[in-house]
């Protein structure tokens, strides 16, 4: 299920940026992960912002991640974000899914480093193609790191 943001959720969304296995997969993340006055600002910037979708994903009304869309590099992307203990169980493709009916931007953007083998296989069960590739530096792997752009027509 989908549902809006609401400010309980940011605990939990905290919790999920401090693993570092995720971390190290979704590549470009924050800094410190640890750092709660960052990561507070940073969502409180996201809850004010009109012009950004956000959704919780819940799981029999526990949160388990969330989804985004803004713009990003002067085009509209998508953005997730699931807890490890959801992992391997079709959470992020369903939410996704329900998330793109919704969310009717198009064309619509989402980048996933080359290696997140995970978050390319659920980008491409709900249509995004690759369209090109980049390069940025990653906080987590304290390095560049080659990403697919893809693509949602």
């Amino acid at each position: 299920m989908l549902r809006n943001v609401i400010e309980d959720d940011l605990p939990v969304f905290f919790k999920h940026q401090q693993d570092r296995e995720a971390n190290h997969m979704a590549a470009f993340t924050s800094k410190d992960p640890e750092d709660w006055h960052s990561f507070l600002n940073h969502w409180n910037k996201i809850l004010a912002d009109k012009d950004i979708i956000k959704q919780t994903i819940t799981v029999k009304n526990d949160v388990a991640g969330n989804i985004l869309c803004f713009e990003q590099f002067g085009v509209p992307g998508v953005s997730y974000w699931i807890g490890k203990e959801y992992w391997g169980r079709g959470i992020a493709t369903n939410a996704l899914r329900e998330f793109v009916k919704h969310v009717t931007i198009r064309p619509l953007y989402a980048r996933a480093a080359k290696d997140n083998v995970r978050s390319l296989k659920v980008l491409d069960k709900c249509g995004f193609t690759i369209s090109g590739e980049d390069s940025g530096y990653s906080n987590a792997r304290g390095g560049y790191v080659e990403e697919f752009v893809l693509l949602l027509e």
